[in-house]
């Protein structure tokens, strides 16, 4: 682990991966501050708010009492040996975790399943269907002349992605590479980050968002040679849409980026969709990629380890024995709203926002000391966040890179991993 002294005397450290949105920047600086943990450099405000939080180390709890992490890990498992169908949620852990979460649910015939699994699904059900072509983040920054950004608040989402690979001055291949257009396409898309001598032309395309997909598929229409009759094409003047196809056909290499967590209305895969088919038939005559961003809360880690333990990506049942997939019977919210489950075991080690969905079953809530449930959970166990009270690995919301995290302060507070693990040996 490469660090340095500080005046202080306590440990510095220099390109630290950032766990706390898809993207994981692997830029920052961190070093002291009092007791805590202060970021020096290249954060923003979701690195501010992980990093910078006070260490907290509170016991662990049974009915709210104050009990050993033995007893905790005992009564836990008590409860899962006695459940008909507990379902392990939340899953805001990294690939350690998930890992460990996959071994409990298999001996405690369980289901798992993501808390920010239902954006995901948005994606699934299109690369299931009919498969698309994606960049990476390495990619885009590198070759991208063009970017569509489709419906996503991304300056929310991932605070730095903009910098990082649209804004970037040099790029792979030259220190003066030819400015970028960005497009964004929808309804009070936050454009602020979108500066610098690398872009050349800001357009904006008001739409709400659930029309995107007509715009999409009118640009495959043009893109075939057919004729498109009417003045306006989603409710926009025809030559705007004219014009944006014009821009992709023109482009060296175009990337179009959406969100999944930013899609949240009815049949959104549909819009994947779209994307997708356009994205493929318009690679016949020029480049273009589709860039998917989201993957926070460890979501990315959550579906990829799923995906090579079990052979699918979640929503995924142990109760036969063997794993059993079914994206709208296991959906974790759907069965707690049914009452189809009579435990629930959240999972949360990053952000104390994570909360699990209003319901009666009886929780194990494993998290961070921060959190507060909104009613006393049966076992309450308190755990670090991988990238600062332990080491662990994640992987980024593109799915090509795996990145190592650090342990970056001393704490007494267990890996979630190892909690999940005694739990298991405990059944």
């Amino acid at each position: 682990m490469a660090s340095e002294k500080s005046r202080n005397g306590a440990n510095h450290y220099e390109n630290v991966a950032c766990p706390f949105c898809g993207i994981l920047c692997d830029d920052l600086e961190i070093g002291p501050s009092g007791e805590g943990l202060k970021v020096l450099k290249n954060g923003c405000v979701k690195s501010v708010a992980g990093f910078e939080r006070p260490l907290r180390e509170p016991s662990p709890q049974v009915d709210g009492k104050d009990v050993s992490l033995d007893e905790a890990v005992a009564a836990a498992a008590r409860l899962i040996k006695e459940s008909r169908l507990p379902v392990f949620g939340g899953l805001g852990t990294d690939v350690d975790g998930i890992r460990a979460v996959m071994a409990l649910a298999e001996k405690g015939a369980g289901i798992v399943d993501h808390a920010l699994s239902e954006g995901q699904y948005r994606n699934f059900k299109v690369l299931q269907s009919s498969g698309w072509v994606l960049t990476t983040l390495t990619e885009a920054r590198n070759r991208a002349d063009l970017f569509i950004v489709a419906g996503a608040d991304v300056h929310e989402l991932h605070p730095r992605f903009f910098e990082r690979i649209v804004c970037n001055e040099a790029s792979m291949f030259s220190d003066n590479p030819p400015k970028r257009t960005v497009v964004f396409l929808g309804e009070n898309l936050d454009q602020s980050a979108v500066k610098g001598k690398r872009i050349g032309e800001v357009v904006t395309i008001p739409t709400k968002p659930e029309r995107i997909a007509e715009i999409l598929d009118a640009m495959r229409a043009m893109n075939k040679g057919a004729t498109i009759s009417g003045d306006t094409i989603a409710g926009l003047p025809r030559a705007t849409i004219e014009d944006l196809f014009a821009r992709c056909k023109g482009a060296n290499y175009g990337v179009i980026i959406w969100a999944p967590p930013s899609l949240a209305f009815p049949n959104a895969d549909l819009t994947v969709q779209a994307i997708s088919e356009f994205v493929k038939e318009i690679n016949l005559t020029t480049r273009f990629a589709g860039l998917s961003l989201g993957g926070n809360e460890g979501a990315t880690s959550a579906s990829a380890v799923c995906s090579w333990q079990s052979g699918f990506p979640l929503r995924v049942s142990f109760v036969s024995g063997a794993p059993d997939y079914d994206p709208e019977r296991y959906a974790a919210n759907r069965l707690l709203a049914a009452n189809e489950c009579d435990l629930l075991l959240w999972l949360t080690s990053f952000s104390p926002d994570l909360m699990p969905p209003e319901s009666d079953v009886p929780t194990i809530f494993i998290g961070q000391p921060g959190t507060k449930p909104s009613r006393t959970p049966k076992v309450f166990i308190p755990v670090g966040t991988p990238g600062v009270d332990h080491a662990g690995t994640m992987v980024r919301v593109d799915n090509v890179v795996s990145l190592p995290l650090r342990k970056l302060r001393d704490s007494k507070l267990p890996r979630a991993a190892d909690v999940l693990e005694k739990i298991e040996a405990a059944l």
